[in-house]
């Protein structure tokens, strides 16, 4: 058997799941970093000899790339290929004892709010005075800002109150410090997160403070961009929408998951809002802000879900006309409150229901991408592929959204750096361009 424990450790961080995990990672980086530890986030060199695995359980695939990526490393750590495995995340939190029972090779495992404790385990100090300041993942000008933790609702599919708890406000203060500490490194665009934007402050300052925070952080000298996702539908602040407004730092862009468009399943749900106060909501965000992107997941196959409901669905959809729009499939999750009704659309018919709203979602994209070409855009690059520089408008977010690319051949523009851009040519989830 090989052995590495003669040299000093290197850690490895895998990061699953969504971007909220990414952050934990970030700062757990920080954290090891602070006490000397070398560290390298989601590296296929298989030099590291500790494996951190910040694990997803939010739904049935992301549970089973989880224990996939688990029983790999559990696996060359029976091989001796690598000396220790840890594991920390959603799914640790909410499958703790029956991870323990059923892949014992790990060497511990750690909930969402146990860094302190991982830290621990690694002999290393958790330091205090590093509040506001992290490693970052992604490419330097762009970065996450989670400014809270947890969720109060209580959304019948969802299981994030299990594996997050309650809703856990960070002060203002400190995340204009973290703003500005990520400004000075290069970051000019901050994506706002939370598990719901729209509560932040009710347990801080007994009001939805959003719009305070927005203008602290629309003052950070270097911040161009700051970008809102996952806020409520349900009791929306409408203040949000004039601070978008006021404020040209504001992306005018929002992230709703609203999750179905029939009473009946949102009923179910346990959406606390209508179909129609849902419209009424969207009429005024588009009054305020007329030049808003409107983004929205769906969710389809939930319990129940009849073909009647599933078309009101998609007659909302094409009524509305979401900028952009992701759809999920239902996965029945234990001790949510919807595990308690019968899981009655078959898989094939969810796969199917899915595709069908993506298709509507296709055409809406294609229909409004066409009407900007001649149009020239503010564009934010992020990276060089093949051919093309690549970056996004306010209008979109990294990864899940459309992508500019303009050819590299006869255009220049460096990575990190804005460009006014004119679209010359549209496909359904890519614009194409030249700089101006």
């Amino acid at each position: 058997m090989k052995t590495k424990t003669l040299r000093q450790d290197k850690v490895n961080v895998i990061t699953l799941g969504c971007s909220k995990n990414l952050v934990d990672s970030e700062n757990l980086i920080t954290q090891l970093q602070a006490n000397d530890y070398e560290v390298v986030h989601d590296s296929n060199d298989e030099d590291a000899n500790v494996i951190i695995i910040n694990t997803c359980g939010f739904i049935d695939l992301a549970k089973q790339e989880s224990i996939d990526t688990i029983l790999q490393y559990a696996a060359a750590k029976t091989a001796g290929d690598i000396d220790k495995l840890y594991v920390t995340g959603c799914l640790s939190q909410r499958y703790k004892d029956d991870l323990e029972q059923e892949i014992p090779e790990v060497d511990a495992y750690f909930g969402t709010l146990e860094l302190p404790g991982l830290l621990s385990r690694l002999n290393a100090d958790y330091r205090h005075d590093l509040l506001g300041e992290r490693f970052i993942t992604t490419p330097i000008h762009y970065a996450f800002l989670k400014i809270a933790e947890g969720c109060n609702r209580t959304c019948s599919f969802c299981a994030i109150p299990l594996m997050r708890g309650g809703h856990v406000s960070r002060p203002v203060e400190e995340l204009v410090q973290e703003a500005r500490n990520l400004a000075r490194r290069g970051v000019k665009e901050l994506m706002l997160i939370a598990q719901e934007l729209t509560y932040y402050g009710l347990d801080l300052y007994k009001k939805r403070d959003l719009p305070r925070l927005l203008h602290a952080l629309a003052d950070v000298e270097g911040i161009e961009w700051i970008r809102l996702h996952y806020a409520y539908p349900s009791k929306f602040p409408t203040e949000i929408l004039d601070v978008m407004a006021e404020r040209p730092q504001i992306c005018n862009y929002l992230d709703m998951p609203l999750q179905h468009a029939d009473n009946a399943v949102l009923h179910r749900m346990r959406r606390q809002i209508t179909r129609e106060e849902t419209l009424e909501l969207i009429q005024t965000a588009r009054l305020k802000v007329p030049d808003l992107a409107l983004r929205t997941t769906m969710l389809v196959g939930f319990p129940g879900e009849t073909d009647a409901e599933f078309q009101q669905l998609c007659d909302f959809v094409r009524e509305v006309r979401f900028e952009r729009l992701g759809v999920f499939q239902y996965s029945h999750e234990e001790q949510t409150g919807a595990y308690e009704l019968t899981d009655d659309v078959p898989a094939e018919l969810k796969a199917e229901r899915a595709a069908e709203l993506m298709a509507i979602q296709e055409q809406i994209s294609w229909e409004k991408n066409q009407e900007k070409i001649g149009q020239t855009y503010k564009v934010l690059f992020d990276r060089k592929e093949g051919n093309y520089f690549v970056g996004r408008t306010e209008y979109d977010s990294p990864e899940v959204d459309n992508e500019v690319l303009v050819e590299a051949g006869s255009n220049y523009v460096r990575v990190g750096d804005f460009a006014q851009v004119e679209i010359t040519d549209a496909e359904e989830f890519d614009l194409y361009g030249k700089v101006i």
